[in-house]
């Protein structure tokens, strides 16, 4: 009777760990990720299927508004300077 117990014991260990061994590569394959190949971080192959988004041009200079608030208070010292 031993012998049956033991070799049961045996069977669904061996099965956890298929099963474990399993949900890991399937998890793996299924979720993505990321991987670092010769210092650069490549990204999963999802980014294939993803949507992309547009970002509409813009000015070059980001800080327009700023730029010109500056400039008229330059010109304005000028001028009081005078």
């Amino acid at each position: 009777m031993e012998k049956t117990e033991s070799m049961s014991n045996k069977k669904q260990r061996l099965a956890l760990r298929l099963c474990t061994v399993l949900a890991i590569a399937g998890l793996g394959l299924l979720t993505g990720c990321q991987s670092q190949i010769g210092g650069q971080t490549l990204p999963s192959p999802h980014y294939l299927t993803d949507d992309v988004q547009y970002f509409a041009p813009t000015s070059e200079m980001k800080l327009q508004r700023e730029a010109a608030v500056m400039q008229e208070y330059n010109a304005q010292r000028k001028q009081n300077s005078n």
